[in-house]
């Protein structure tokens, strides 16, 4: 159903399979920081710069509602903090406390090493492969920056 007669699966049942496996690696992860998934995906997008409710429920694909119960619980934990938003008085910012920027770099980079570690049984063209064919497909669907390169001066110059 899904494979082909050669061992080969199509690609419609790769990148199901393939999301699911980051999304496993993901959850793992999240709870060995003691966070959930969805917090996890929150303190990496913060990790950017702070936004505002609209944005996340936009990046993180999630109602207002949704999002709104997501930054309590995150700021319940003091990983996530409100502030006001210099360009609307009536609205808010998400912004990382200092203890969550902490957490969010190591989530971050364990993530990172782990989902690195995914494709090792491919040579370096072909992950180069991978990660063109993959990257033309992110950026023709338009998938918002969630999660970006591991950068470690990036991480090193934020402290964290």
């Amino acid at each position: 159903m899904g494979a082909h007669g050669d061992g080969q699966i199509g690609v419609v049942a790769a990148l199901v399979r393939s999301a699911f496996l980051v999304n496993a690696v993901y959850a793992e992860s999240s709870r060995e920081h003691g966070i959930t998934s969805q917090q996890g995906q929150l303190l990496c997008v913060l990790m950017a710069q702070p936004c505002g409710m609209g944005e996340l429920g936009a990046i993180l694909g999630l109602a207002k509602s949704s999002v709104t119960g997501l930054v309590d619980r995150t700021e319940r934990n003091g990983l996530v903090r409100r502030e006001p938003d210099p360009r609307d008085s009536r609205a808010v910012r998400v912004a990382l406390t200092p203890q969550g920027g902490g957490l969010a770099a190591k989530f971050y980079a364990e993530t990172c090493r782990r989902i690195e570690k995914l494709p090792a049984g491919l040579d370096a063209a072909e992950r180069g492969a991978l990660a063109s064919l993959l990257g033309r497909v992110v950026l023709d669907n338009k998938v918002p920056a969630v999660f970006t390169e591991l950068d470690e001066g990036a991480l090193a110059a934020h402290g964290r």
